[in-house]
């Protein structure tokens, strides 16, 4: 077995509870799976816990599998859905962030990291729960404020009034790198910049 195993053959393998295959399975999704799991929860401890819960169920209900769509974007949806009843199920106090709503846009020549793909999953999964939550269903996920609502069991208006705070907060966030890596200007000239 190796990566030309074919997801025909995995399936398979694992419907016959064959160890081999079930590893394979797991070795070949299990990163990219991860990283998904940690942009949900912001930290790799209740990521782990994620991961291995969603593919307790993968391995569950893999012979319900049925190629009407790639077998990564089946694993994922049910990760994605893991990451939702996690976040259900660990409601107990709605986080609170205040944020000065009167800043200055960004200027992209002025940012230090463009196109820096971690930094950005860092700087996302650092946002609140419920704004990490309704930005990853819909930002990355492609989710519709009405799909979120209905997922999570809360209101459109409130799904979308939690990605509008998530968007500022990580504007913020910039604004504030942008800021504190500017030079320091001096009267008689001279600058400072700590980097």
């Amino acid at each position: 077995m190796s990566k030309e195993t074919t997801d025909i053959q995995l399936v398979e393998g694992c419907v016959r509870n064959d160890r081999r295959f079930q590893e394979l399975l797991y070795s070949r999704f299990c990163g990219k799976m991860n990283s998904i799991c940690l942009g949900y929860t912001g930290n790799q401890n209740d990521a782990d816990d994620i991961l291995q819960e969603a593919f307790i169920k993968v391995f569950k209900n893999i012979r319900d599998f049925r190629f009407e769509c790639p077998l990564e974007a089946w694993i994922r949806r049910i990760v994605v859905n893991t990451a939702i009843d996690n976040y259900r199920n660990s409601i107990k106090h709605p986080t609170i962030v205040l944020i000065n709503e009167d800043f200055d846009f960004i200027d992209e020549s002025e940012f230090p990291h463009p196109g820096d793909y971690n930094y950005f999953l860092d700087l996302i999964s650092k946002l609140p729960d419920g704004y990490r939550l309704i930005f990853n269903l819909y930002v990355i996920e492609g989710f519709s404020h009405k799909e979120i609502a209905e997922k999570i069991g809360i209101n459109e208006g409130t799904s979308k009034s939690q990605l509008s705070r998530a968007k500022k907060y990580l504007q913020h966030q910039l604004m504030q790198e942008v800021h504190s890596l500017k030079p320091t200007k001096f009267e008689d000239g001279r600058s400072l910049q700590v980097v």
